[in-house]
């Protein structure tokens, strides 16, 4: 099945078709929510031989089928963008008052691992409970409640508890550490991008920003071993070992140096972000299972390591070659001379993790390994909170 896009000529958007979207929309104008999905469905296998398709005949094409199917009242409200309705307010736990947004819940709904059109379709179906009601104001703990209510009969237990999870986790004030490792390409930072992004995190660091500071302060005879590429530190070892007899021991020792000497400002930043609370992602080659073992044993923190990996040789090839065009020419081709060497530091670090149970996480899709990241996550935070929906939405 090709992928659709929906074009709007008005605003010259061009958006991917999204069945959650379009059963949303449908269920807002008052079709049940099973009539709505299998609706959309419908419109989806009878585009799927088309790449694109505008707003106009879209919406035209939907108004076809709800015609055959239902009343005037439905399809009329569906060509409208939905039923009208004054603004929801929704007043939180300290009084402070702000419209309710589909979209801020759909947000929420993604942070604790449901897809987009999952979290598209909940929101969807907390609006319209809402428009049943006749809500003029609410307070944010019974949107919370509705949301938990509406996933648990749509979408299972399941997914009612992953939010029921997160929800409880917001409330808990506690900080949530994020250790993204790996080797030179894997992908470190766009996912640790994305993740900060969907979490709503806002402190992030980069394990080669602080390594740049250090080479700043610390001049190359001082310290030789932060002033070259992590999988090329053991040639400024004093005594490095048999590279012939040992290469990936002999890169994971010059690997284990350089990480060494980084420990001290990635605990700083760590440790920061412990005493004032806030959630933190720091991700780099150098965030590697041995850092667990520097964290302050009294702390409250939710820590979850993860390493992300390229399991085929070719495609992390590409990758790097990829960094040609925005990279320094100069660094991008010595990744790719040293390729084997870069490849046999990603399987020294791969063991380590397993051997420390760290997940491993293979980045072949960038949303794919989002959503596993976020489930490794939600894996974390099970672990430390079960509760009550009375409880948490009080």
């Amino acid at each position: 099945m090709a992928k659709l896009y929906v074009s709007d000529p008005v605003d010259g958007t061009h958006v991917p078709f999204l069945r959650g979207v379009l059963t949303g929309s449908l269920s807002d104008a008052g079709l049940p929510f099973d009539q709505a999905y299998k609706l959309a469905s419908e419109i989806r296998d009878e585009l799927s031989d088309r790449d694109e398709i505008s707003t106009v005949e879209l919406r035209k094409l939907v108004v076809g089928r709800l015609e055959a199917i239902v009343g005037e009242s439905v399809v009329s409200a569906y060509q409208v963008g939905g039923r009208s309705q004054d603004t929801i307010m929704v007043s939180d736990a300290e009084g402070q008052k702000s419209a309710f947004s589909r979209f801020q819940l759909q947000h929420s709904l993604e942070s604790c691992g449901l897809t987009l059109e999952e979290s598209t379709v909940a929101a969807g179906h907390v609006f319209r409970r809402l428009m049943d009601q006749h809500a003029k104001e609410i307070r944010s703990s019974e949107i919370g409640h509705i949301t938990y209510d509406c996933l648990t009969n749509h979408m299972g237990e399941a997914k009612a508890r992953r939010y029921l999870v997160w929800r409880e986790f917001i409330h808990s004030g506690r900080p949530l550490l994020l250790l993204f490792g790996g080797t030179t390409g894997c992908g470190k930072s766009t996912i640790a991008t994305e993740i900060a992004h969907r979490l709503g995190i806002v402190r992030t660091q980069s394990t080669d920003m602080l390594r740049e500071v250090m080479r700043m302060m610390i001049p190359e005879r001082l310290m030789p071993v932060i002033h070259t590429s992590s999988f090329f530190a053991w040639t400024v070892l004093p005594a490095p070992g048999d590279f012939k007899a040992d290469p990936e021991g002999v890169i994971a020792e010059g690997y284990l140096s350089q990480t060494e000497s980084l420990s001290v400002p990635c605990e700083a930043v760590i440790q920061r972000a412990l005493r004032e609370r806030v959630s933190l992602i720091l991700e780099g080659v150098h965030v590697h299972p041995a850092l667990l073992d520097k964290l302050p044993e009294e702390n409250d923190a939710i820590v979850v390591p993860i390493m992300l990996a390229v399991l085929k040789e070719k495609q992390l090839r590409r990758r790097l070659r990829g960094r040609l065009d925005m990279a320094p020419a100069r660094a991008a081709e010595a990744h790719l001379e040293h390729f084997d060497a870069i490849w046999r530091l990603q399987s020294f670090l791969l063991s380590e993790a397993d051997r420390a149970g760290i997940p491993i996480i293979h980045n072949d899709s960038k949303e794919v390994t989002i959503q596993q990241c976020v489930e490794a996550i939600m894996d974390a935070l099970f672990e430390r909170f079960s509760t009550k929906p009375d409880l948490v939405f009080q």
